[in-house]
């Protein structure tokens, strides 16, 4: 480079430089007050130090920390995010960093009724959510989330280990569905109607709105398949309650109990939460054709003890023993010779059974039936006749009593036997006596055949 070059270079650097101070000073002058003086002022702006307007360093630093924050959010991963507003139409709007945010819908809030989004999160609260997809409409957020879904995950673990560990839940019933019961266990769980009692249940509303114990029977939570049942733990309590019972009772000891059903060959009585039978000719000392004669469904009687098997849990139990006999101080109450009404409760081949009081039978032999000759029972009387009977005897020890018909008749005047006109009167035929003669002038048996050999003899020779 030539000197004049080099000259001209320096004389166009001296006045940049010069220029940019003159503008410096202009821009101060123009942003400094009317009465500050210029001296001062010119001071201070060589004394300040001039900030840029934007540090490429910090800018840098603060791109790289909103970027760590943005996370890739796709359907179906599980999230954390705040609350940050619940608008007028209840849903919940959520941050999810990175400046994105989510919608929650009223129905994918919550597992369990509400009125407002407020009973179930706060502004500010952290929940966890799972993205359900994502919307084109980005107003009110980019995605859909559910809370619900996320609690359901969690009991779904929880009723699992429940399962697992043989435990129980409790559960309100819900409403009743075709087959049985549906409850909310969180979930939403299902009691098939023949799992709800021990007992079959015709009407299943009376379980709607009450709460109950449940044992898990099956479970499938990807299936969302939760099967719950009420009968099987009640049937463990009555088992319990039965053993303690069986323990309890001792033959021959009087109980008191509930009759719970009633069938042909007797009753069934609850007696300390074991079922015993009562059979029907040990409920009355009378005979009754049906149970029902004499016992309701419901019933409190005092049973006594008759037998009891612990392996094959039966007991056997009698009310009549409990009740004072027919036959104590029958004695006192029918005397022999009386005469009592009574009602024909069977008629055999030898007589008829006549019942003269309750549980009380006495026979009427068939010869004790009438004064004539009677060829069968029923020709004299029928089964559920009501008769007078005379008393014959009475013997309680033997539980006997017999009767007669035929005794409170009076017996016919005999008739004179009828004889013939035509047949003449039969002479006296004079026995003959094998004793001698004796004084009062009897003959011997050889004299009377003597005399009549000899007539026969003379006869013989006339001839």
């Amino acid at each position: 480079m030539t000197d004049k070059e080099n000259m001209n270079e320096e004389v166009e650097n001296n006045t940049t430089e010069q220029e940019a101070q003159e503008v410096a000073e202009n821009q101060v002058v123009v942003n400094t007050p009317a009465n500050t003086d210029p001296e001062d002022v010119k001071a201070e702006n060589e004394n300040a130090q001039v900030q840029p307007a934007i540090d490429s360093d910090s800018d840098a630093e603060s791109m790289s920390d909103v970027l760590r924050d943005v996370v890739d959010i796709a359907p179906g991963d599980l999230v954390q995010g705040e609350v940050l507003v619940i608008d007028n139409d209840k849903q919940v709007i959520v941050g999810l960093g990175g400046g994105q945010e989510g919608i929650i819908p009223p129905r994918e809030l919550s597992t369990e009724r509400f009125d407002h989004p407020s009973e179930i999160v706060k502004v500010g609260d952290v929940i966890d959510v799972v993205v359900l997809r994502d919307v084109k409409d980005k107003e009110q957020g980019s995605f859909v989330l559910s809370k619900k879904r996320v609690d359901q995950r969690k009991v779904w673990e929880d009723l699992q280990k429940i399962f697992d560990n043989g435990e129980t839940i409790d559960a309100p019933v819900t409403r009743v569905v075709k087959g049985g019961l549906t409850v909310d266990a969180g979930v939403r769980g299902f009691v098939p109607a023949s799992q709800m009692d021990v007992q079959y249940i015709s009407d299943l509303n009376q379980f709607e709105g009450n709460t109950y114990t449940f044992k898990i029977l099956e479970i499938d939570p990807n299936e969302r398949q939760l099967i719950l049942s009420r009968k099987v733990l009640l049937e463990a309590e009555q088992s319990k309650e039965r053993e303690a019972a069986l323990e309890s009772l001792e033959v021959g000891s009087t109980v008191k109990g509930t009759v719970v059903r009633l069938t042909n060959f007797g009753a069934f009585v609850n007696v300390g939460g074991v079922d015993g039978l009562v059979h029907i000719s040990e409920i009355s000392h009378e005979r009754i054709g049906h149970p029902k004669e004499k016992l309701s469904t419901g019933d409190e009687v005092e049973v006594k003890v008759l037998s009891v098997d612990k392996e094959q849990e039966r007991i056997s139990l009698s009310i009549k023993d409990n009740l004072p006999g027919p036959w104590d101080n029958l004695e006192e109450e029918i005397h022999v010779g009386s005469v009592v009404k009574g009602k024909v409760k069977r008629v055999t081949d030898f007589g008829a059974f006549v019942e003269v009081k309750p549980g009380v039978e006495g026979l009427v032999h068939i010869s004790e039936m009438a004064h004539k000759h009677v060829e069968t029972p029923h020709e004299v009387v029928a089964k559920d006749e009501e008769i007078d009977v005379k008393v014959l005897s009475v013997s309680p020890a033997e539980e006997r009593i017999s009767l007669s018909i035929k005794a409170l008749e009076d017996a016919p005047e005999p008739q004179p036997k009828e004889t013939s006109k035509k047949s003449a009167p039969k002479a006296e035929i004079k026995q003959p006596s094998l004793r001698d003669e004796d004084e009062d002038g009897s003959f011997t048996l050889g004299d009377q055949i003597g005399d009549q050999l000899s007539s026969f003899m003379n006869n013989d020779d006339e001839e």
